[in-house]
């Protein structure tokens, strides 16, 4: 009797033994490709993670949207289908405007504005995203955005009647300011959207052009730097809260480093993927003094309305930037 008590004592800490090995594992999905910065920054999030945990907490990332597409990321971390994900800021306008807010043309056009954008309207983010079981970890933000044509493009009404891809309500919102028609298209989707006219022209970053070969279907890439929308990485609060205190520490450590990487990267991002367009035999321009201020026009009108929809919140956090 005694012999078999002890087979399965031995047997009992071996099964503990390969579970306490194993560790927690944790799938995360992004839609973007393992080109894009975004991606680069999270595996190096994953990695710093399970260094610093001695394994004990491995994050598994699947990019370019091969577990889980980008509008359905946010329901799989909140049903804990997944415990964490990336997804693009933007795409929660629908469900708070404060998320609209680097979105909005010439609200804050350059990497020092985005910054001050992003920690006036962190907290209310935050906020939000607490309401429905989420932390948010970190976010980093794209390249400037600008405006991928077959033409030259010189004025508002150069874009008049054409297929604008958005990606957000706001692009919605401001494809239809600019009398084209809004057709939501997700990133890994743009080439064959292009392919079978279903989109004709896109406003998106130079991280987008190039991962999506936007040479293959337009030739002009106008640079208005009109605004620098984010990513954010959320997780799961009771996936968080189950962590041992430890490895929570580890997470939000790899998070405030990650982040900060994140940014670093954008900027460098801009120049390299700017300069990739160019070799790729694009034709690279600056909008002309009288395109940019239609465009600026466009985005105060943008950010009255957004400004009505967030009232107190949306006023405090344009006073920061001010």
């Amino acid at each position: 009797m005694n012999i078999f008590k002890s087979a399965f004592a031995i047997l009992g800490a071996l099964l503990f033994s390969a579970v306490s090995f194993a560790g927690t594992k944790w799938d995360m999905p992004t839609p973007y490709g393992d080109g894009v910065h975004h991606t680069k920054n999270i595996r190096l999030f994953a990695e710093d993670i399970k260094k610093a945990t001695g394994g004990e907490l491995n994050i598994v990332v699947h990019s370019g949207a091969s577990l889980i597409k980008h509008p359905e990321i946010l329901r799989a971390v909140k049903s804990s289908q997944v415990q964490i994900g990336e997804i693009f800021m933007g795409l929660l306008a629908n469900d708070n405007p404060i998320f609209k807010a680097d979105n909005i043309p010439f609200l804050a056009p350059n990497f020092d504005a985005a910054k001050k954008l992003y920690a006036a309207s962190k907290a209310d983010v935050e906020k939000h995203l607490a309401k429905q079981g989420l932390k948010l970890l970190f976010a980093v933000p794209w390249p400037p955005q600008g405006f991928y044509t077959k033409k030259v493009i010189n004025s508002v009404s150069d874009i008049k009647g054409m297929k604008l891809r958005a990606y957000s309500p706001t692009t919605s919102r401001l494809a239809v300011l600019l009398k084209a028609t809004p057709t939501t298209v997700q990133t890994p989707e743009i080439p064959q959207a292009f392919s079978t006219g279903i989109i004709d022209a896109m406003v998106t970053s130079p991280s987008t052009g190039v991962s999506s070969q936007a040479w293959d279907f337009v030739s002009n890439y106008t640079d208005t730097q009109a605004w620098i929308p984010k990513n954010m990485i959320i997780v799961n609060s009771r996936a968080f809260k189950k962590l041992d205190k430890k490895i929570q520490s580890a997470v939000l450590d790899a998070a405030v480093k990650a982040e900060a990487r994140g940014w670093e990267m954008a900027q460098q991002e801009t120049s390299a993927k700017t300069a990739t367009l160019k070799e790729k035999g694009m034709k690279v321009s600056k909008p002309s003094d009288s395109f940019q201020k239609e465009l600026q026009l466009i985005g105060k009108t943008m950010g009255d309305e957004w400004v009505k929809e967030t009232g107190d919140s949306g006023k405090v956090i344009i006073k920061a930037l001010k």
